[in-house]
C-alpha cells in the first residue's frame, strides 16, 4: 500500500481532493472539471480510496465520492514543527515591525 505522501505526490490527486472538499461528487462531474479521461479518474479514485483519503457512498444509480479529512492526520502531524517554525518567524516580524512602528 502507498502512503499517503506517495499518493499526494500525484497532482491530479490532489486536484481530485481540492474538488472534494468543497462537497461530495460523483465520478461523472470530476471528468468534466479535471478533463480527464473517466477511466483515469476512476484509476485516481481507486487510490485515494485505497489509502482512506476518498468514501464512496451509492445515491440511486450513482456513485458519490468524498474527502475523509481524518485520513489526512498523517500529513497535518508531518507539518506540525514546520507550523510551529513559521509561526516564531512570523511572531518575530510582528515583533520588529511593531518596534519600527513605534520609532
Amino acid at each position: 500500500m502507498n502512503s499517503t505522501f506517495d499518493v499526494l505526490a500525484e497532482p491530479q490527486r490532489r486536484r481530485i481532493l481540492d474538488l472534494l472538499r468543497e462537497r461530495e461528487r460523483p465520478v461523472g462531474e470530476l471528468v468534466d472539471q479535471l478533463s480527464l479521461s473517466q477511466p483515469g479518474v476512476s484509476k485516481h479514485l481507486r487510490v485515494l480510496r485505497d489509502a482512506g483519503l476518498v468514501s464512496v457512498r451509492p445515491e440511486g444509480q450513482r456513485r458519490l465520492y468524498g474527502l475523509r479529512p481524518a485520513a489526512l492526520s498523517e500529513v497535518d502531524r508531518w507539518l506540525a514543527p514546520y507550523r510551529q517554525l513559521w509561526r516564531r518567524r512570523l511572531d518575530a516580524l510582528e515583533q520588529h515591525l511593531d518596534e519600527q512602528e513605534t520609532k
